[in-house]
């Protein structure tokens, strides 16, 4: 789980990244949840989507936005935050010039800046968003949503009621040519405390319709590193 240091908008933005098994491996990028209400990319359910993937022989990258841990600047009420997405996934993309396909995965704020990548870069393939905060930011740029995609939420959200969440996914589904996956996970709460192992699950899944392999499934550790 190599260390890197890439190049942001506003300086140098850290991240941790797992090379992909093979030269066209596809390619995930991992967005955390606000930084300034202690999100990271050391989050236990970044880390958990970190790990799906990278157990799926994607190459996998999360990393720190701006002003959180060694990068660089300062927090950008999500404008800035989506610089750094757009130059970490730019990064991802050299050092895998050859990827098969392109995901983009993100956990509360970084599921809204996620969708918001998603509209602007046409090469990603697919979303998981993990909590999208519908009722507190604004997703009506999805018009038209370009690509279908995993959504996953808490029945016992106490931030965002999955109500706000299952009216989005059915505004999104309703657009032609798109699919939008919806797993509401019971008992769990905005944080998924106890139910780390439920979301990997469901990303696991997910992506084995997509990218069936022959090996039995990994067990997932929820326990950041």
């Amino acid at each position: 789980m190599p260390e890197v240091i890439m190049n942001g908008p506003e300086g140098r933005l850290e991240g941790r990244y797992q090379p992909g098994k093979g030269s066209d491996a596809p390619i995930a990028l991992m967005l955390h949840p606000h930084p300034q209400h202690g999100g990271t990319m050391n989050n236990k359910v970044v880390y958990t989507l970190y790990q799906v993937f990278a157990q799926r022989g994607f190459a996998v990258l999360r990393f720190n936005f701006r002003g959180v841990g060694r990068s660089q600047g300062s927090f950008d009420r999500g404008e800035g935050e989506l610089s750094d997405a757009a130059s970490a996934l730019d990064w991802l993309q050299s050092v895998n010039p050859n990827a098969k396909a392109c995901w983009i995965a993100g956990y509360s704020f970084g599921a809204w800046i996620g969708m918001q990548l998603l509209m602007r870069r046409p090469e990603i393939t697919g979303f998981i968003s993990v909590a999208p905060p519908a009722n507190i930011y604004d997703f009506g740029f999805l018009a038209p949503c370009p690509s279908s995609g995993l959504m996953i939420h808490g029945e016992k959200d106490e931030l965002v009621p999955h109500e706000s969440v299952a009216k989005l996914v059915q505004k999104l589904s309703n657009q032609r040519d798109i699919q939008i996956d919806y797993k509401l996970i019971k008992g769990a709460t905005h944080f998924f405390q106890d139910h780390l192992d439920q979301v990997a699950e469901r990303v696991d899944d997910y992506l084995e319709a997509l990218y069936p392999t022959a090996k039995p499934k990994a067990k997932t550790r929820a326990a950041a590193r």
